[in-house]
């Protein structure tokens, strides 16, 4: 995918990563342009009537009710970025920058905005060429939208502000001009549009189902892997369990599952009552379809979440140019958002759970039948012990860092804000929550082919294997004890790469 035509309608989860990592281009569909075009004479017309209209000759918030004459609406505008542009904190990233300039523009390119086709120009235009505007990530209650964020970046539409160009941080009017683009001056509405919008918050939630998908997919290859380890059993994944309560991600897990330990030659070693009395296996490996399928139901709605929000309009008020009416609502509000990204956070906080226990199962000679805390001279040597107790560190912050947001409003703006989503902190902690997951499942994978390493020559699932040998690609077996934070944090490098949850595909 190596350009992107945006319209409002047709954007999808796949095209923003093609903007944002793929190097793809984008532009402006005709159809857009035609949108925009007759829903910005609507607002022309506005302004020559004696119409009060919210946001074009109006103050905003508590201040709606004051009229702005006409030689005032520019003023406005320009007032509304520079009053509004008061975010804190550390900066959002490139890839989150590069997110919220590319749904920004597919929202505005909705043609409900009432802004001029050349705005959208030069915001596709900074995107292209990389003009990354430096937002604050913090500042923003997802109400009236991510008003704070998206100040940041309208002010390097206007030539204000600060910008990353090819590597460097400099005025947002300097980067502009070195990329050879012109900064804007805002007509009436634009500022507002810029502005009331759940871009910032939609970003960071985009990006983060991206790698939720990716850790999900990696904890079912972990627990394979530590199914061999621990010679459990993969009856529990029979697809005639599943159909009894037929929740897509419990079959999806089972089938996972079962497939990469097929061909165990572990499995046949403990078949037989006689080599192996245990009935069953404990939950954290025989519910493990039950869980991580959870997980995956969750994020399949969230997914369902996002790309309607990906092709929403989300300014107020919308112009509506088949009847020349301009209707103020609140579809700037995070509210939907604010709840996927809660719901995402207990989906990843439960996958760190739930393989923090396959890792305290392998370690603890009392569960695993195999040397205590792995290593076969315990005692002189502690082998994985402190593995397994990060782990257990890092899963309990994740139940901390998962506490609902959703529920929490602080009332802004005199009381006319009188209920918030917070939607924007739910979505910022989700990047902690997913690197505190990745380190664990690097943990469980370290620990799972170590097991399965003291039960050799016998040998994990088939497919399995070769998740096993990625693991020794990065990190050696482990015969004495060393420091294992490096091999811990290539493996978790490995997971974001992808290179476990392509196993699957």
């Amino acid at each position: 995918m190596n350009h992107v035509v945006l319209d409002g309608e047709h954007f999808s989860l796949e095209a923003l990563d093609a903007l944002v990592f793929g190097g793809a281009t984008a532009g402006i569909a005709p159809t857009a342009r035609q949108k925009m075009a007759a829903s910005r004479a609507v607002i022309e017309r506005m302004m020559e009537s004696e119409n009060r209209v919210y946001g074009v000759n109006t103050g905003f918030g508590k201040m709606a009710s004051t009229r702005i004459s006409r030689d005032q609406i520019r003023i406005l505008q320009l007032n509304l970025v520079r009053s509004h542009a008061c975010g804190v904190g550390a900066p959002l990233g490139e890839p989150a920058t590069r997110a919220v300039l590319a749904l920004r523009i597919n929202a505005l390119a909705k043609g409900y905005s009432g802004v001029r086709p050349e705005l959208l120009d030069t915001l596709t235009a900074m995107l292209n060429c990389g003009v990354h505007p430096i937002i604050p990530s913090q500042g923003s209650v997802g109400a009236s939208g991510d008003l704070a964020p998206l100040a940041h970046l309208a002010q390097v539409v206007i030539g204000e502000g600060r910008a990353i160009y090819q590597g460097r941080a400099q005025d947002g009017g300097e980067a502009m001009r070195a990329a050879g683009i012109a900064p804007l001056a805002l007509d009436a509405k634009e500022g507002l549009a810029l502005l009331n919008g759940t871009q910032a918050m939609l970003a960071l939630l985009a990006l983060a189902l991206r790698d939720a998908e990716i850790c999900a997919d990696t904890a079912d290859v972990a627990a394979a892997l530590s199914l061999d380890a621990l010679r459990g059993s993969p009856v529990a994944f029979d697809p005639r369990i599943a159909a009894l309560r037929p929740h897509p991600g419990h079959a999806a897990v089972a089938r996972n599952l079962e497939r990469l330990v097929r061909g165990s030659t572990i499995r046949e070693s403990h078949r037989s009552p006689e080599n192996d009395p245990r009935v069953q296996d404990p939950y954290s490996l025989r519910c493990a379809p039950q869980v991580h399928g959870a997980t995956r139901d969750a994020l399949a709605h969230i997914r369902a979440t996002l790309s309607i929000e990906l092709n929403s309009a989300t300014d107020n008020p919308l112009v509506f140019a088949d009847t020349g009416e301009v209707l103020s609502g609140g579809n700037f509000h995070g509210q939907p958002l604010a709840m996927a990204a809660d719901q995402m956070a207990s989906a990843l906080a439960v996958l760190g759970g739930i393989s923090e226990r396959r890792t305290e199962q392998m370690t603890n000679p009392h569960t695993s039948r195999l040397p205590a805390f792995l290593t076969r001279e315990a005692g002189l040597h502690s082998g994985f012990m402190i593995l397994q107790v990060a782990a257990a560190a890092l899963a309990s912050e994740m139940k901390a860092l998962s506490a609902p947001h959703a529920v929490d409003s602080i009332p802004t703006s005199a009381n006319q804000e009188d209920y918030v989503s917070m939607g924007m902190g739910a979505a910022r902690r989700l990047d902690s929550l997913l690197a505190n997951l990745r380190n664990i499942l690097a943990i469980e994978l370290l620990a799972s082919c170590q097991g399965i390493d003291l039960l050799a020559p016998l040998q994990p699932g088939l497919e399995a294997r070769r998740a096993h040998a990625i693991v020794r690609s990065i990190s050696d077996s482990v015969h004495g004890d060393r420091s294992l934070a490096p091999d811990i944090e290539a493996v978790s490098a490995a997971i974001q790469q992808d290179r476990f949850a392509r196993l699957l595909r």
